[in-house]
């Protein structure tokens, strides 16, 4: 039996938290609800794990079944078929193997939801959700082509947040570089000199050789150091407060923050016209979109969204007080609310925030670049003066007399 975390509002709108065991999350909110609360956000335990170097399924692979799967299944042939021919064909082999577990679940007899719920971390809610709307519509081709669109979309804006972010590292890794051959290579030559010389050293020149001097005979210390932080730090990211706390900087970071916001608002805004279109419910889609947020302080006020919905309120009021999307995305929802065309103006906000993406992603690389340029040159700078100075001085003494 598993162990699910919530947090729900009960009758007089106090918010819980705790926890509650059931076999399934369906029957964990089924049994809160019996105790009269409204879920928030629920979520299964599990021990947190590291998972370094382990394989993942991309979007990209699953925009590639989606795809293929959708194209198969229009053509006439039937699940279990598709499947078998779609398994063989897939690289990743932990969607394939996930496929054909799905395979052998659909030929005992089950559903296609039930065997994408077979692997939840290679199968996000969203597509046995969509999966089982197609299968109740008999239009699950059509579930599978937007599913396609869907994953492409979300892959193309993790794609355009992942290159932004990259530059930056990298060329901060390269000044790391050029500064630890300077401390353990160049510093150390002129240490020895300075020592003969026997002249007392500038504060900011001592500083310099007592750091080369730890880097070339307790390089090991450091290291152990930054591993630990590594660790520390995906440890902690793994915990609801830091969730929270990630969350919170993500939005809040200058430039970064106005990217994260304007991919979140493309992610939602496609997302739920998605799932709109499938066929399902208004407060199901909400709460569906919401799980896939990367962003938790997004996913807490979503899920908070769909309670207020629940109680008839319009959502693009609560998405409104919100105050995180810009105003354009609750105005724009509101119009498709009085229209009756939401699923339309949603995608048309979807496209408009992946093309501001787009020019957010080229803006700050193009800023990102001469600023590098001026930090490298100072930290050099900074090291050249440190070593220089004091022979500088020694050149005055000499000339004095």
């Amino acid at each position: 039996m598993a162990q699910f975390n919530y947090k729900a509002m009960d009758s007089t709108g106090k918010q819980k938290k705790g926890s509650v065991e059931a076999q399934t999350i369906d029957l964990a909110k089924e049994k809160l609800r019996k105790e009269g609360l409204s879920i928030l956000d629920i979520n299964e335990y599990k021990d947190i794990q590291l998972n370094f170097g382990k394989k993942k399924v991309k979007k990209r692979d699953l925009a590639v079944f989606c795809k293929q799967f959708g194209s198969i299944l229009r053509a006439g042939v039937p699940i279990i078929q598709a499947l078998d021919m779609l398994a063989d064909q897939m690289e990743n082999k932990v969607l394939q193997n996930a496929l054909k577990e799905a395979q052998a679940h659909v030929q005992k007899g089950g559903t296609l939801a039930d065997a994408f719920k077979l692997n939840p971390d290679v199968f996000p809610p969203m597509l046995y959700n969509m999966t089982a709307a197609g299968e109740s519509s008999g239009k699950l081709e059509i579930c599978f082509e937007r599913l396609a669109t869907q994953f492409e979309k979300d892959g193309y804006i993790q794609g355009k947040i992942k290159s932004a972010m990259t530059y930056p590292i990298v060329v901060l890794v390269v000044i790391g570089v050029v500064v630890a051959i300077m401390m353990i290579k160049v510093i150390p030559t002129f240490s020895q000199m300075f020592e003969e010389m026997g002249t007392k050293l500038p504060k900011a020149t001592q500083m310099l050789v007592n750091f080369s001097n730890f880097l070339v005979h307790k390089w090991w210390l450091l290291l152990i150091i930054i591993i630990a932080v590594v660790i520390g730090i995906k440890v902690f990211k793994a915990t609801p407060t830091g969730q929270k706390f990630f969350g919170s900087l993500g939005l809040k970071m200058p430039v970064f923050g106005n990217l994260t916001i304007k991919s979140a608002c493309a992610t939602f805004s496609r997302t739920f016209a998605t799932l709109l279109a499938s066929g399902i419910s208004m407060i199901d889609a909400i709460e569906q979109t919401a799980k896939i947020m990367n962003n938790k302080i997004i996913r807490d006020k979503l899920l908070e969204c769909k309670t207020q919905v629940a109680r008839g309120i319009p959502l693009s009021k609560p998405i409104k007080d919100m105050d995180i999307f810009p105003v354009m995305l609750p105005q724009m929802m509101h119009i498709g609310e009085e229209t009756g065309n939401i699923e339309d103006m949603m995608v048309k906000v979807a496209d408009y925030y992946e093309e501001e993406v787009d020019l957010a992603v080229e803006s700050l690389s193009a800023a990102m670049e001469p600023l590098i340029m001026v930090v490298l040159a100072a930290v050099v700078g900074v090291i050249v003066v440190a070593i220089y100075s004091p022979i500088m001085s020694m050149y005055d003494a000499v000339d004095s007399y």
